[in-house]
């Protein structure tokens, strides 16, 4: 699996999100959407600009799409994503 993390810095829930990750190794990419060509692709898979999102691509075409603060955070803890 894959995991890539859509973001802003100006965004209080990409903060806090942010925050989670902040000091701990984790296998997420992290992705400012002020890259106009993350944006893009944020709005082309996810079908909305909203951030934060983490994309999560379990291969063989199978991806998910999940944009709520609290919900990436639980995903991430119940994942062990950030060790």
């Amino acid at each position: 699996m894959s995991y890539s993390l859509y973001y802003s810095q100006y965004c209080y829930f990409c903060q806090k999100v942010l925050m989670h990750l902040r000091g701990r190794e984790h296998p997420i990419e992290l992705l400012n959407v002020a890259d106009s060509a993350h944006q893009s692709a944020l709005i082309t898979g996810g079908g909305k600009g909203q951030v934060p999102c983490l994309y999560i691509s379990q291969g063989a075409g199978s991806e998910q799409w999940m944009y709520e603060s609290d919900d990436i955070i639980a995903y991430i803890k119940q994942h062990e994503l950030a060790m």
